[in-house]
């Protein structure tokens, strides 16, 4: 595999092929000396051969300009390909030494180090650390690392902990052992937010939030999110942190949300800074989150790590389960696991029903950049979850504990991970395993019987077949259901079912009366249920399920099937929905947040998916028409009801990002968007311009802009924030998803054209492009401009920033569920990327897995 011989940059890596590394690495020293093109790397590493697996000294390397080796001091000329090189070593342990230059300012693809607004900073997972030196860049090649950085930047960054300074230079030790790929630093003019915090064995931490001058004020809520991230770990999970500093960076120019680097997170700015005035309620949130998930990496990912990036799971669908957990401690427990659903649906289920399905744990990859996914993040935690139900809490507690001490310091596999869940718990989880090997998503039919007093349900299942798996084996599903008695009541608790057969009988016996079944709680399982229930059966659910995720469920279904039948047969709104829906929105016993979602209507791609479930294929505009009529609809049934609501829902200033305020202000959001639909935006016209926060502006501006008035406010908002980048990239995204479908191409085309759509800034690259993209119908334009737009777009991001292009080819991955004319010209629309001379290894590989070619 590449990770053991650097090879052609075109070649398919398999999980089969995987080796253990020929030399292993005792210590690292590294020196840079920094210069924006020409920048000097001197790296000096002790390396001794590895008994267990002898073979070629190989080293991978990209990009890179040498200038000396040396191994044990005296000067050595090794072979250099364009992925690596091989040398001729000592049999026994030995130094080597290299010098290279590297161009950080010319490094537009943001891997490695490269330049951010005259910041130097770095990405290096997962491949990004051979891009700055000669090195074994592979997850399972684990060292500490000795760093000096020499540059005129008045900050001067890397992990671990800082050992020396003075005028122009900087040393820092992490004496933790970790793969390149964790590698980090950052150098520039940067400010610091400071807080400290005491570890509960007592080791004080100081803490930085490190910034831009002028963003200082945008610090408060990441601080105080780390602090309770650490409480949290050392509570819940018994994990300390373990070095004396801890140092966040916030970055302009930056690929993904964060990386977890040891002692040195370095961060997405959208994903750390917020101010009451810039940032909105989901920001905020959203921030939360990341924080919390870098930060438990520590455990989850740096000290214990992958073996390989097959593995890669096994840091990131953990790591998203515990963020999970904090988020639901932290805030409403329904709230969030309904929010990790509306995700897990919206990207993951629809990545697993495509072209680019794959298993939680992968078989091969051509670049890996391309695996950081749903399936691996969102279902990988989905599979941490259903481990829990099935071994009780308690059970993954002692095997969380037996995990953390037989495997510190190592590089594992999802092989050693299922072992302690085994040892722990004397669990066979042979068949369990089978969720990190086969793709797709199972679906579970559903049949009940009742005879005497004995309910039986029968539940089947079965997986569609995915590219390379044909065939697949029944899985172990955790069914959670309760049974609810004719007046509501709960007759039998909630109790997990294991489905582990094709097919499996339950009985419930002893009841007085036919009940009817709450199945799939808490979404205990990523499946898809496929059940025939009564319409009066799913309005008692909407009125009556003690379980908060299968009520909203009851009202997104009923929702959905309304929908679709206005789209397929011209239905009218259904009126059972319209009284359900009302009386969920207007019932003061619970909690907003969570009625603000049972309001929101499926989405247009989950209306879309439906659709061709059902053998038709879908009609964007059709779809869209539908939820602008069923809108119409709910605001006209709730009326008066509406406005009592929004009031009701006022938060007294000043702003607080808590969980009780957010839920309270999109409550009051959702009514403000039907109170628009009958007033000419009045009210929204007056929040927006009385708004002293961004959540209740933004909230109003989209009121506005979908009811037509927007263009005032539009400009006003521009006019007051064009100096800030983060929020003017709401703006930019808000127009493009939100433009009514005949004009929302075009609307992307004049923003494109405006100077400040800096297309080489990820975070402004996504917010209008992908803006378009997440508006179905004016994505979906039947001329194909839509089309045409996204991949001129992409052809022009290529050569600059190819694993942003990559991940955006999603855009097109459903493209074969719509009509002939529509796949047509998307079809050509990926072959014309396709076919682009030099496109990208990882563009190429997303193509053609999207087209099947």
């Amino acid at each position: 595999m590449r990770d053991a011989t650097p090879a052609s940059p075109a070649q398919t890596v398999y999980l089969k092929d995987y080796r253990p590394p020929a030399y292993l690495v005792e210590s690292v020293h590294l020196t840079f000396r920094l210069a924006p093109n020409a920048t000097r790397v001197l790296s000096r590493i002790a390396f001794r051969p590895n008994p267990d697996a002898p073979g070629t000294f190989e080293l991978h390397g990209e990009k890179l300009t040498p200038v000396s080796f040396a191994i044990n001091g005296a000067p050595v000329t090794p072979e250099i390909t364009d992925a690596g090189l091989t040398c001729a070593v000592p049999d026994g342990p030995f130094i080597w030494e290299a010098e290279v230059e590297i161009d950080p300012a010319a490094n537009t693809a943001l891997e490695g180090l490269y330049m951010s607004n005259g910041m130097y900073c770095t990405q290096c997972e997962a491949e990004g650390f051979r891009k700055i030196t000669w090195y074994p860049d592979r997850p399972d090649v684990m060292a500490p690392f000795t760093v000096r950085i020499e540059g005129d930047a008045p900050v001067l960054l890397s992990n671990g902990n800082p050992a020396a300074t003075g005028d122009g230079w900087a040393e820092w030790v992490d004496p933790w052992p970790k793969p390149a790929y964790l590698f980090a630093l950052v150098a520039g003019d940067l400010v610091a937010h400071r807080d400290s915090f005491t570890t509960r064995s007592g080791r004080a931490v100081d803490l930085a939030l490190w910034v831009r001058p002028g963003d200082e004020g945008k610090c408060a809520f990441g601080m105080d999110a780390l602090k309770r991230s650490m409480v949290w770990d050392e509570r819940v999970y018994g994990r300390e942190y373990d070095l004396d500093v801890f140092n966040i960076v916030a970055v302009d120019d930056f690929n993904m949300g964060a990386m977890e680097n040891k002692g040195l997170n370095i961060f997405n700015s959208a994903a750390v800074l917020a101010s009451p005035e810039t940032a909105t309620d989901a920001n905020y949130e959203r921030i939360e989150s990341i924080i919390a998930h870098e930060y438990f990496h520590n455990w989850t990912g740096n000290r214990i790590t992958c073996r390989d990036w097959f593995q890669l799971c096994l840091k990131e669908g953990l790591t998203v389960f515990r963020d999970q957990q904090f988020s639901a401690d932290e805030r409403s427990a329904p709230v969030q696991r309904i929010r990790d659903v509306i995700a897990l649906r919206g990207r993951q289920f629809r990545e697993d029903n495509g072209p680019l399905a794959h298993p939680v744990r992968p078989e091969s990859f051509v670049e890996i950049n391309n695996f950081y996914t749903a399936t691996v993040y969102e279902k990988g935690a989905e599979v941490i979850g259903m481990l829990r139900r099935l071994v009780g809490p308690q059970g993954y507690d002692k095997a969380l504990s037996l995990y953390f001490d037989r495997h510190d310091g190592q590089a594992c596999t999802i092989e050693d991970w299922l072992a302690v869940f085994e040892d722990a718990t004397g669990r066979d989880l042979s068949q369990f395993k089978r969720w990190y090997a086969q793709a797709g998503t199972p679906r579970v039919t559903v049949s009940e019987a009742w005879q005497g007093n004995t309910y039986t349900l029968t539940l089947r299942q079965h997986t569609p077949p995915t590219a390379g798996q044909d065939e697949k084996l029944p899985q172990v599903i955790p069914v959670a259901v309760g049974l609810l008695a004719p007046d509501g009541s709960e007759t039998v608790a909630t109790t997990v079912l294991e489905l582990t057969e094709d097919e499996q009988s339950f009985d419930f016996s002893g009841l007085s009366a036919r009940p009817v079944a709450s199945i799939l709680r808490g979404f205990s399982a990523p499946v898809i249920l496929e059940r025939a229930i009564s319409a009066e059966d799913r309005a008692f659910l909407l009125a009556n399920d003690t379980d908060p995720f299968n009520r909203w469920e009851a009202a997104r279904d009923m929702a959905r099937d309304a929908l679709v039948a206005m789209v397929l047969q011209g239905a009218a709104p259904d009126p059972d929905y319209l009284d359900g829906i009302a009386g969920l929105a207007t019932d003061a016993s619970l909690d907003p947040a969570f009625r603000a979602l049972c309001l929101r209507l499926p989405d247009e791609d989950d209306l879309a998916q439906a659709i061709a479930d059902r053998g038709t294929p879908p009609d964007p505009l059709a779809i869209y028409a539908a939820r602008e009529a069923m809108t119409q609809a709910v605001a006209r049934q709730l009326g008066t009801a509406a406005a009592t609501l929004y009031g009701e829902m006022d938060v007294p200033a000043p702003y607080s990002p808590d969980a009780e305020a957010a839920g309270k202000r999109a409550l009051q959001a959702a009514m403000l968007g039907l109170i628009t639909r009958t007033d000419g935006g009045a009210l929204a016209m007056g929040q927006f311009e009385l708004a002293d926060n961004m959540t209740q502006s933004i909230v109003a501006l989209s009121a506005l802009v979908q009811q037509g008035s927007g263009d005032a406010p539009l400009a006003a908002f521009e006019t007051r924030w064009r100096d800030d980048r983060l929020v003017m990239d709401k703006w930019f995204g808000l127009q493009a998803s939100l433009a009514p479908p005949a004009t929302a191409v075009a609307t992307a085309q004049a923003l494109a054209e405006r100077p400040d759509f800096d297309w080489k800034n990820p975070n402004r690259f996504r917010a209008l492009v992908g803006g378009l993209a997440v508006n179905r119908a004016g994505f979906h334009d039947p001329t194909g401009a839509g089309y045409d737009f996204v991949a001129d777009w992409l052809i022009r991001l290529d050569p600059v920033n190819p694993q942003t292009t990559a991940r955006m080819t999603t855009i097109f991955e459903t493209w074969r569920r719509y009509d002939a004319d529509r796949q047509t010209k998307m079809r050509a629309a990926l072959e014309r990327l396709r076919d682009l001379p030099g496109l990208s290894r990882d563009s190429t590989e997303m193509v053609r897995r999207i087209l099947g070619s």
